[in-house]
């Protein structure tokens, strides 16, 4: 397993994108979770009806203050013999037992023995399943929201006002008094006290306001249907959205980690190709990188095999010489001996120096910082030098240059002349005796084409991809045996490559023998 590498820059990247807490559950659950908590500040509607009751019952509260004290002015302003009418019609009127007492606590009417039953409290023990179940919702929200539980109802000793402490404190304050109590089937009950005069006679009314009860409970009853297909809809739309989201991100991690594991070659990244999100990207990405990953893997295999081989030949004729050696006594054969030691031994240093260029060619590409090179003053520069390191050569070399051409670049410029003087040998080398080599620079759309014709056999059409493959060599017949590597074309095409660039090979203009390398790189951007 390869060692963790720490980095900085990785510790700073990963550190922005990091979680905390959440970073340890499920991407499927912190989808239901976002969703869920959406739904609970939903939920809070419960806890604004709990609100909602109980500003209606103060107002019901102050409604009975109200009713209590012009009761109390209605009877007091009747003859003693036309209360009981009175009375039983009021109640009637305001669905309210009326009681009244003398000074002494003794009662004096009670609307219920005038046959006015309009206040009846229901047994909640004969009552359907549906209204326990709304009991036991009034009491959990009473009990979340901290509502504070009013006192249960129970109905005392009718014929004695003492019994009841508003009565008192109704004779001793010349005061109308109001309290909320709760019925056993939890809906309230709300008792108001009025003086007919101080210190004396006392009228107490009794309500039981089902009405809020039932108002509050149908508004909970229709928000707790909303709630709920809610709540199943944003299920269904969370565990979609997982589904879209986390089972395609498992699908890829598990490809990424076969591929980690060295099974590039039997995994097959999906690619996604219908779905135009994030995920299809992310998707089409790491099909790409896992592609690119498996032909490097072949490449460098290739090359190592390539490389094993081309060592191989060098080495055999090596040993063979130096085994040779031993045997030999003719001094001229001995020398002879030497000499293909001398050349296998420069064989294979050359050989050695160009697989080392070719391997870290790729990393130092990457990392180059690209500069602007005049590809006419290079390529000027290495004619004269070549010309005065062989100036009887017989192969002329001619530079045309369009005027008007600008020829500046982006690239690293050792790399760049590396790829020309690498072309110009190649000309050079198969031009016959008395040939001339042309090297040509004009500008195209943006692009700067540089063309380097010789007069040579030319390439064959079937081999012009082939000559660009590492270790593939052709070289002239008159040349000797293992001066070149076969390396060279291959890290021109990829020097050029790495600079946004193209090469080719092609049959001349003029259609006469010889080769044409054609050579693309962009234009630096005049400002």
């Amino acid at each position: 397993m390869a060692p963790d590498i720490d980095s900085p820059k990785i510790e700073r990247f990963e550190s922005d994108l990091a979680l905390r807490w959440s970073g340890r559950v499920s991407l499927t659950r912190r989808i239901l979770a976002v969703n869920i908590f959406a739904l609970a500040l939903l939920a809070g509607g419960f806890f604004y009806l709990d609100s909602y009751r109980s500003r209606i019952v103060d107002s019901r509260v102050m409604q009975a203050n109200r009713e209590v004290r012009l009761i109390a002015e209605a009877l007091r302003s009747v003859p003693l013999d036309q209360m009981e009418p009175l009375a039983a019609r009021l109640s009637r009127e305001t669905w309210s037992r009326i009681r009244l007492y003398a000074p002494d606590d003794t009662r004096l009417l009670d609307s219920r023995a005038l046959g006015v039953r309009n206040f009846v409290l229901r047994d909640p023990d004969k009552q359907g399943w549906d209204q326990t179940a709304a009991r036991f919702l009034d009491a959990v929200i009473d009990t979340v929201v901290g509502a504070e539980r009013a006192p249960l109802y129970r109905d005392r000793d009718p014929d004695i006002g003492s019994a009841w402490p508003g009565v008192v404190f109704a004779r001793e304050n010349d005061a109308t008094r109001a309290q909320v109590l709760r019925a056993p089937d939890r809906t309230p009950v709300i008792l108001a006290f009025a003086p007919l005069e101080p210190g004396g006679r006392v009228v107490m009314t009794a309500v039981n306001a089902r009405s809020i009860t039932e108002t509050v409970r149908v508004e909970r009853f229709r928000l707790s249907v909303v709630l709920g297909i809610v709540t199943l809809i944003s299920i269904l739309l969370s565990l979609f959205l997982a589904r879209t989201i986390v089972r395609p991100l498992r699908r890829l991690a598990r490809a990424a980690v076969r591929v980690r594991l060295g099974r590039a070659r039997e995994v097959v990244v999906p690619r996604l190709p219908t779905r135009r999100d994030e995920i299809g990207m992310l998707a089409r990405a790491l099909s790409d990188m896992s592609l690119a990953l498996r032909a490097r893997i072949d490449a460098t295999e290739a090359f190592a095999a390539d490389v094993t081989h081309e060592l191989k030949n060098p080495l055999a004729s090596l040993r063979s010489a130096v085994e040779s050696l031993a045997t030999v006594k003719d001094p001229a054969l001995q020398a002879q001996l030497l000499e293909i030691v001398r050349d296998d031994v420069h064989r294979l240093d050359r050989l050695i120096s160009d697989i080392s260029d070719a391997s870290r060619l790729d990393a130092q590409l990457s990392r180059a910082q690209f500069e602007e090179v005049d590809l006419a003053q290079m390529i000027a520069a290495l004619i004269e030098v070549r010309r005065a390191r062989a100036p009887e050569s017989s192969v002329t070399l001619r530079f045309d240059q369009a005027d008007a051409a600008d020829m500046v670049v982006l690239g690293e410029g050792a790399r760049l002349e590396r790829v020309f003087e690498n072309l110009i040998d190649n000309a050079v080398s198969f031009s016959p005796p008395g040939g001339t080599v042309t090297i040509g620079a004009r500008e195209e759309d943006g692009w700067l084409v540089v063309t380097v014709d010789d007069d040579g056999p030319g390439v064959p059409e079937e081999a012009r991809t082939s000559i660009f493959r590492r270790f593939h060599s052709v070289r002239p017949d008159a040349e000797d045996f293992g001066r070149h590597s076969g390396l060279g074309l291959a890290i021109a095409r990829t020097i050029v490559e790495a600079h946004q660039g193209t090469i080719a090979v092609e049959s001349r203009a003029d259609r006469v023998r010889g080769a044409r390398f054609v050579v693309c790189l962009p234009l630096v951007e005049q400002s």
